[in-house]
């Protein structure tokens, strides 16, 4: 008979966002629950974007209007959210 060793598995741990503060145009400073930090440029990002509902977040107004919920980052009831794991490393792409 072959003993066949169970592995433990362990949830991954869920990092959240704490804080964003704006810094310059289209930069945002983020706060993490495990203590990183990353400055996240939009602006290229926003600036390449063909579509029209992405474009309207280069108004600065309505860029500055970004909400933290369940600790995530979005704006105008999740209109536009991006992937925690670039916001993370700090790479909009």
């Amino acid at each position: 008979m072959i003993a066949i060793e169970e592995k433990k598995t362990r949830m991954p741990r869920v990092v959240q966002i704490l804080t964003a503060t704006y810094v310059a145009p289209y930069k945002l400073r983020l706060i993490f629950s495990d203590g990183h930090v990353s400055a996240v440029d939009f602006g290229s990002f926003l600036k390449n974007s063909d579509h029209p509902s992405i474009q309207a977040y280069l108004d600065l107004k309505r860029f500055k209007q970004f909400v933290i919920e369940d600790g995530v980052l979005h704006w105008n009831d999740f209109d536009l959210v991006f992937p925690m794991t670039d916001l993370y490393e700090g790479n909009i792409s």
